[in-house]
This record gives C-alpha cells, sequence and structure tokens, in this order.
C-alpha cells in the first residue's frame, strides 16, 4: 500500500463523502438494516450515526489499514460495538450464511475482483438476508458512459482504485441477486460523470 493511499486518501475521502448529499442515501438504505450486520467497506465509519437505533453490533472489513485512524475516531464517538477486520472482500472470513444484513456504500466502485467479492456476500448472507447498497457507476446515458470510460483510468489513480464506469446492476444479478428495489438516477449537484447512482436491496 502506498502513502497516498494509506495516509492521504483515507483524509481525502472521509472529507468528500461526509456531506449532507451521501447522508441522506446513507439513512435512507440503513434504515432496512438488521440483525447480524456486516459492512463492506467500512472506510472511516461514516456510516455509523445512520443505524437505526436498534442496531448495536456491526461486523466490518476494509483492505486499507490507513482508513484505520479516522475509524476508530468515529467509532468512540457511537454507540454501537464494532468488530473491526482489514482484509479483501474477495475471502470474506466469515462461514456461509452468517449475516441477516450485509451493507456497502461507495464501496463496489474500487473492489479489485467485484465479481468474487460478490459472490462473497451473496456466500454469507443468510437465505432471507438483505443486501443493502449505495454506489456509483455506469450511466444510462450512451454519451456520459463514454467520458466515463476516458475518466475511470484517472479516477482509478485519484480515487484508490474506483471505478465510475462498473454497471452495478448487472454486476448485483451477476451474483445471484433479485432486487427487492433498485432506484437509479443522478445524485444532485455531483457531475453526472461520477455521479450515476445505483441504490436499493438485493435478495437471495
Amino acid at each position: 500500500m502506498g502513502i497516498y493511499s494509506k495516509y492521504l486518501f483515507p483524509r481525502l475521502m472521509n472529507a468528500g463523502m461526509s456531506g449532507e448529499l451521501t447522508g441522506f442515501y446513507r439513512k435512507e438504505i440503513l434504515t432496512h438494516a438488521r440483525g447480524k450486520i456486516l459492512e463492506i467497506g467500512f472506510g472511516t465509519g461514516l456510516n455509523l450515526p445512520y443505524y437505526p437505533a436498534s442496531v448495536k453490533k456491526i461486523h466490518t472489513i476494509d483492505v486499507n489499514a490507513g482508513m484505520n485512524l479516522l475509524a476508530f475516531k468515529h467509532m468512540e464517538k457511537s454507540a454501537i460495538q464494532v468488530e473491526y477486520h482489514i482484509g479483501d472482500a474477495k475471502q470474506l472470513p466469515f462461514g456461509d450464511a452468517f449475516f441477516d444484513t450485509v451493507v456497502s456504500t461507495w464501496t463496489l466502485c474500487s473492489i479489485k475482483n467485484i465479481s468474487k467479492a460478490l459472490e462473497e456476500i451473496y456466500r454469507v448472507l443468510k437465505p432471507e438476508g438483505k443486501f443493502l447498497f449505495v454506489e456509483h457507476g455506469l450511466s444510462n446515458e450512451a454519451h456520459i458512459q463514454k467520458w466515463q470510460h476516458v475518466v475511470t483510468p484517472i479516477q482509478k489513480v485519484m480515487a484508490d482504485g474506483c471505478h465510475v464506469n462498473r454497471n452495478i446492476e448487472t454486476l448485483i444479478q451477476g451474483a445471484g441477486f433479485r432486487f427487492e428495489t433498485l432506484t437509479k438516477q443522478y445524485a444532485k449537484g455531483v457531475p453526472k460523470v461520477a455521479g450515476y447512482l445505483y441504490y436499493g436491496i438485493g435478495r437471495k
């Protein structure tokens, strides 16, 4: 892990993803979190304030150990107990059908082996479990898609592996999920090239 990824990017990400807009979507999706919960790509812990009051504990995993310092600060301020893991989502350290809910917010864009990670999410969810996600990805407009393909190589360097041109709907379906809900729209106030959102609930 390079100096930028470990020391600088966590601070940039924490500042850039902690506004009212992202907070709206976090709250919108996390209201459905129940039971035993796993959060993929915990980052600096920005989701913690948006979990329902009924949530007392979550398990988390993040590949970037550089997120630790800011993550622990957010954890100290939260009433939620966090069982924190450093690791890659493509090989989750949990048994089959272990969780009631798996959460991913602005994470699937940056996982290297995204198909394997989604297979792992599917594996660790209980048969009646829910996959809650908010992600940005490939636009539904061809002219925006062209720019997304141009921008993605630069974005991957600047945002620690982030792809803005992944078709999140197709990827989630490819792992075997069906959608209980799925909304696709541009986020207000965000450039279209990086602001096309997919959010909803996936079920086995």
